[in-house]
């Protein structure tokens, strides 16, 4: 009776199905879920600093310019050292003005009134990723910390942090509003502001740890860099393979992958400075350089001798710069984070989680950071309109860990799992709920060039929970398909190693170039252009749209399906009364009583859902034509060319399906 009280004061809340079979797949169990309170009366003390009136909402489509909604209201007029020295969060009263703009101007002044310690914690970015640095932001100061600055690449952002109470300097780079793209010519911009942005801040005398947006911290990191007090600079790295199973720096002579700029500490030393104005004045001299290849090709100029036999620092640069790699266990990439889970398995703490080595772009980053639940959403994030439907599938054990790990059983599991999550996006389509995707479970890693499984050294564990972005498209695939071209025909370490990337495409052409294509065999220029390139590397769907976290048109596809992340329920952050609501669901047989595609219950509380409903039936064409755009690639066998296979929502209706990559370039596109 209780049950049916509650059901009566609100739409369905949770709901199982217990039925075995839907559309000849065993699920274990399916859950639905309403909408039951609007976002305000859902909304929780941690995370009322993401809704505060007169700042942007977040959960506006991602990416895109959105609707200014801060706005020019009487605030009251602050000078720059109580702008720059107010608690964070504490937004400022809104009775004048907001200051002129040239108050935010970095200035050795204004920095000095966040530095704790000698210590200041920078990020920059634009008003695209203003969620992105109110995460940042939050882990920070969660942890105790407030010695931050965030650079504003533009006014929007600079206005929006301002009225949110978040020390905020102008950049002056007058950037879009909207995300630029990894690699375009505004992105290589990005990349020169924070090379001027440190070369300004070294002379002012203060330590410098600089950071990307789409990192957060998750300890906080003072203690460990004040460890190593003679390393000029301490750097993160792309090292996937561990050199050590501690919490020392890794091993440098161990250390082949590339040094990431999106996490690095930097000494106010004189080598530090000299380096900074080196790196500054070769990206400066030619706009093809990108800002972490010149980094790594400035500072591994020289390399040794090591500082001393203890602390792991090696000089390097000009030989009097002290440099320490930061451990890739602990200070994470996205694959030492989100697939190796590298730290778990050494029984270790993580620093920080930076979003690399994935392959949604944006959304893929924000939707990683959501599976590992570091990422801070509004209230409405949990309480979509419509509700949620969510299943926990049904994995037979032979799929999971007998016989070898190869492409064969990679794809017999993950064929087995996407047949299951096809039924329940089209139960969510019917419903108009939001599918809480499941936990991915993949056999092979994937990659962007050919490689045995899992990277040789690394400690993957296999099978192993893969991140979204491994098996389903999260944004436009562009570029996908020409490096599992050019990296599988080539050598494909030392052009993945070496090349550079300009992404500046005049008249429809892209330059790539590397100090390596000559010892390659290739020439010092490769050139591909207009409708030969995009024929050659992309075949019919050069730039079409695979979306799950974007719109599509909804007279060809159908309505938009919702999804969230796996661990979306396991979120502290989900309000209580959301995960405590459950109502059961049973499968029935089209047209008995009560058996409809709808929300509605019987009496007793139930919804009876039908196992193939004509509604489904007539909405098929246009779900299809939605669904199967949802997956994307594996990559890559060796020794073929191109060596990617992909997925196929639809595999299961093609007899003889064989997962092999195309056989030939009319082959090179997604499944029909």
């Amino acid at each position: 009776m209780a049950w049916k009280n509650a059901f009566d004061k609100a739409k369905p809340v949770f709901v199982t199905i217990y039925a075995t079979v839907i559309i000849g797949i065993v699920f274990s169990s399916l859950y639905v879920i309403s909408a039951i309170y609007s976002g305000k009366s859902a909304a929780d003390s941690t995370t009322s600093w993401l809704s505060h009136v007169g700042s942007p909402p977040l959960e506006q489509a991602p990416n895109v310019s959105q609707p200014e909604i801060v706005r020019a209201i009487a605030t009251p007029s602050l000078g720059p050292q109580s702008m720059s020295t107010r608690p964070i969060w504490e937004a400022p009263p809104r009775t004048k003005k907001m200051p002129p703009l040239k108050k935010f101007r970095l200035s050795k002044e204004l920095v000095q009134q966040r530095v704790k310690d000698n210590v200041v914690i920078v990020t920059f970015g634009n008003y695209a990723f203003m969620d992105f640095i109110l995460t940042w932001v939050k882990h920070l100061t969660d942890l105790g910390l407030s010695n931050l600055l965030i650079g504003a690449m533009d006014t929007k952002l600079l206005e929006a942090l301002y009225w949110k109470g978040v020390p905020v300097f102008d950049m002056g780079s007058h950037m879009s509003t909207i995300d630029v793209g990894w690699g375009s010519p505004t992105f290589h911009k990005m990349g020169r502001e924070k090379v001027i942005l440190i070369d300004s801040i070294l002379p002012y005398g203060f330590e410098l740890l600089m950071c990307d947006t789409d990192m957060v911290w998750l300890k906080d990191p003072l203690p460990y860099l004040a460890r190593y007090a003679e390393a000029d600079v301490l750097t993160s790295s792309d090292q996937v393979v561990p050199t050590v199973t501690d919490d020392r720096l890794d091993i440098w002579q161990q250390v082949g992958a590339a040094y990431n700029i999106g996490i690095f500490h930097w000494r106010p030393t004189d080598p530090a400075k000299r380096l900074a104005k080196e790196w500054k004045d070769m990206l400066l001299a030619d706009e093809k350089i990108w800002d972490q290849n010149g980094f790594n090709d400035i500072v591994r100029r020289q390399l040794g001798p090591p500082v001393d036999g203890e602390s792991g620092l090696v000089y390097a640069f000009d030989g009097s710069l002290k440099l320490g790699v930061l451990p890739a266990s602990i200070f994470c990439s996205g694959h030492t984070y989100f697939v190796q889970a590298m730290h778990q398995q050494l029984r270790l703490e993580p620093y920080a989680v930076h979003t690399t080595f994935q392959y949604a772009g944006t959304e893929g980053k924000r939707h990683r950071l959501r599976e590992g639940m570091v990422f801070y959403d509004p209230p409405e994030y949990y309480d979509a309109p419509g509700g949620f439907l969510s299943f926990k599938p049904s994995i037979p054990k032979s799929l999971l860990l007998d016989g070898e790990h190869n492409v064969k059983s990679h794809f017999t599991l993950i064929n087995y799992q996407i047949k299951q999550i096809r039924t329940a996006l089209a139960i969510a389509s019917l419903l108009n709920r939001t599918l809480v995707m499941p936990p991915l479970w993949c056999r092979l890693d994937r990659l962007w060039f050919p490689h045995p499984g899992v990277l040789e050294g690394s400690i993957t564990r296999q099978p192993f929970i893969c991140p979204l972005d491994h098996v389903f498209e999260l944004r436009r695939r562009v570029l996908t398909t020409f490096f599992s071209t050019v990296l599988t025909r080539f050598n494909w370490w030392k052009l993945f190693q070496e090349v550079r990337v300009s992404w500046v495409i005049p008249k429809g052409c892209f330059e790539f170039l590397s100090t390596n294509f000559e010892a390659l065999g290739i020439g010092g220029k490769l050139k591909l252009c207009g409708v030969v390139w995009c024929r050659q590397f992309f075949g019919t769907f050069g730039w079409r749209v695979n979306v799950m976290l974007k719109e599509l048109p909804a007279e060809i596809f159908g309505p938009p399906i919702g999804i969230r992340e796996y661990s979306f329920f396991d979120n502290p952050l989900m309000p209580k009364q959301v995960k405590e609501s459950w109502l059961d669901v049973q499968l029935c047989q089209q047209g008995t009583r009560d058996c409809i595609a709808s929300n509605t219950t019987t009496p007793s509380g139930a919804l009876r859902f039908p196992k193939r409903s004509n509604e489904e039936t007539a909405r098929e064409e246009k779900f299809r034509n939605r669904a199967k755009r949802y997956v994307g690639i594996w990559c890559c066998v060796a020794e073929h060319t191109p060596g990617h296979i992909y997925y196929d929502m639809y595999w299961d209706e093609k007899p003889g399906w064989r997962p092999i990559p195309p056989q030939t370039r009319e082959d090179d596109h997604p499944p029909p």
